[in-house]
């Protein structure tokens, strides 16, 4: 009971910073008008509510999200979805965009943007100071890493997990750590990252979260601020300095039983976002947005429902392994290893295999797509068949190096109608007319079940 109240004080003596102003290159089309941690993700919610329901589902309810890219979108889903926090939760929700309080310059890094902001931390005058990203998917109790913190007596502790190495490389920060913990060196991106000595192909990387006493804190920002030479980033600056002074240790994020890797993923890629989509379906057990004991908060249009229906002489649709969101409408169509986002329209006849449909999507009569990931909005016209990377490439698509595809509606609109609309040799594998598909197709699933562990892809 004693342990259980000094973590209810410790939650209570800590504020929580997520930083959400990052710009998300990697994603391309998808970031190009609105922040990455907006970025829908699953059939109901968005990047950014993993950390804000992660933080409430722990009893933590002082927070603020620090913005600066292409924040317009992002802010209002914050207003709509989270602007609540102290009536339904007991605490508050601030927004803290980037307002050169302490120079011309908009945030220059994430140590920096909290630096532009000491006044509200002094203000809030918190003990602890939990600073999280804004843009990975997991579920993680935080009061673990609090307890982590308080029981070392550290300075500082960071959140990591065990990361293969190859995904690691060039793409995450890699520490080391002692027998009890202590962090004894860390690398921003290695090329060749340190591995672990129990388990040679793996190493630990950096989650992304910190918990930093408030004076500390305070200290290495000013100190990280007056520095000529410092590009006022935690990875590249602030970790590398502290762990020479002071006393930082690592968390290990683990499963209930200790054992387990749980999954985090960095969806900072079209290949990494693409994927986690997938596992939403294939690692359910390690990755359930509805799980009652740890929901992840995201926005369902109350009372639009969705319609799975038979067209006139048409087979019934056919959907294996498939999450829905609501407001969709399937008719007579094949759907298997996908997501479909809120508001989504399938027509007959058309074939979804491994695709990705953000909100809001159509995609017309006798359509075949593969591997793909459909932005926001778009409409897909009639008999469009993407199925080859290499063609897609070729018509102007984005396509990533393992082969997803991303859709934009700037892309389709680009190609003449007489450019889907040929009809030429299946085997030629072009953009072509699809013949009628037979009512007894029957789809099976040649889709292996994933694994326990699903972690980052970079």
């Amino acid at each position: 009971m004693e342990a259980i109240t000094d973590v209810q004080k410790v939650v209570e003596n800590t504020m929580v910073l997520v930083l959400a102003g990052g710009q998300g290159s990697r994603l391309k089309q998808l970031t190009q008008m609105r922040a990455k941690p907006v970025l829908e993700f699953g059939s109901h919610c968005r990047i950014i509510d993993f950390p804000l329901s992660n933080c409430v589902n722990s009893g933590l309810n002082r927070i603020a999200v620090l913005t600066q890219y292409k924040s317009q979108c992002l802010i209002r889903h914050l207003m709509q979805q989270w602007g609540a926090l102290n009536d339904n939760f007991g605490g508050r929700l601030d927004i803290l965009p980037a307002s050169q309080q302490h120079s011309e310059n908009w945030y220059q890094g994430t140590a920096d943007a909290c630096y532009q902001n000491l006044s509200y931390i002094k203000e809030m005058a918190p003990k602890y100071v939990m600073i999280l990203s804004g843009d990975h998917v997991y579920q993680m109790d935080y009061r673990k890493i609090l307890a982590t913190h308080v029981k070392n007596a550290a300075d500082m502790t960071i959140s990591c997990i065990e990361v293969p190495t190859k995904n690691a490389a060039n793409q995450l920060g890699v520490l080391s750590a002692d027998g009890k913990g202590k962090i004894t060196a860390f690398n921003e991106k290695p090329a060749t990252p340190h591995a672990l000595l129990d388990a040679p192909d793996y190493c630990l990387a950096s989650m992304g979260n910190y918990v930093v006493n408030t004076d500390v804190l305070l200290d290495l920002l000013e100190q990280d601020a007056n520095s000529p030479d410092s590009e006022h980033d935690f990875g590249k600056n602030i970790i590398p300095n502290i762990i020479k002074q002071s006393r930082v240790f690592a968390h290990r994020f683990r499963g209930p039983t200790g054992s387990q890797i749980p999954y985090w993923r960095d969806v900072g890629t079209l290949d990494s976002y693409w994927r986690a989509h997938l596992d939403l379906l294939n690692n359910s057990d390690i990755l359930n947005l509805s799980d009652p004991n740890w929901p992840i908060r995201g926005h369902a249009f109350a009372g639009t429902t969705t319609k799975i229906t038979r067209a006139s002489h048409q087979a019934p649709c056919e959907l294996e392994n498939v999450l829905i969101g609501s407001g969709c409408h399937l008719t007579s169509c094949y759907v298997r290893q996908s997501v479909l986002s809120n508001n989504c329209k399938v027509e007959t006849g058309t074939n979804l295999d491994k695709c990705v449909l953000l909100p809001d999507v159509t995609v017309g009569h006798m359509v075949t797509l593969e591997n793909a990931i459909i932005d926001k909005g778009v409409t897909i016209p009639d008999n469009f068949v993407i199925d080859n990377k290499a063609v897609a490439r070729q018509q102007g698509f984005t396509v990533t190096d393992k082969g997803v595809i991303l859709i934009t509606q700037e892309a389709i609109d680009s190609l003449s109608q007489s450019e889907y609309k040929i009809d030429r040799p299946r085997h030629t594998s072009k953009l072509t007319v699809v013949e009628q598909i037979p009512s007894d197709i029957s789809i099976q699933n040649t889709q292996p079940r994933g694994k326990n562990l699903a972690i980052n892809e970079g």
